[in-house]
């Protein structure tokens, strides 16, 4: 099962305070250890919402709107995540707490939630549906082997 690790964000993290040698050594020994042992399956840290936007649509007319930030409310802000594959709950928690740990405070709230699969789906997830689902993922997958970011 996979699991979105949702680091939130800080009053520092949205400050633009950049994480300490320490936090980003002991988060990146533990990111290393999770992709060794093929738990992880991407993570990265996110710049402050002040460098970010959001696109609203409103439902009734359909109205686009671009919104840029900073956005007031921290707690429901996301300063980082993980995407990791494990085999329960209990080892997602684990993982959790280590990279809770490893963030040495820049964090205080993980969360974490788990990837729909396709038999979450039901039947309304057709066989064509997945076997294209299939072929996007292959070429985003290949899409970051190209990246230079």
């Amino acid at each position: 099962m996979r699991y979105l690790m949702i680091f939130q964000a800080t009053d520092t993290s949205e400050g633009g305070e950049l994480a300490s040698e320490r936090s980003l050594t002991e988060m990146g020994l533990v990111m290393a250890e999770m992709a060794e042992k093929g738990v992880l399956l991407a993570g990265e840290g996110l710049l402050p919402s002040s460098q970010g936007f959001r696109m609203q649509l409103d439902g009734g007319d359909g109205k686009r709107r671009v919104v840029d930030g900073p956005f007031a409310e921290t707690k429901e802000l996301i300063a980082g995540f993980c995407l990791i594959e494990v085999a329960s709950r209990e080892e997602a928690v684990e993982w959790g707490w280590r990279c809770l740990a490893a963030d040495d405070g820049n964090t205080g709230t993980l969360e974490l939630r788990q990837v729909a699969a396709p038999e979450d789906f039901g039947d309304e997830f057709t066989p064509e549906a997945r076997a294209r689902e299939a072929t996007t993922f292959l070429k985003a997958a290949e899409n970051l082997q190209k990246s230079n970011t």
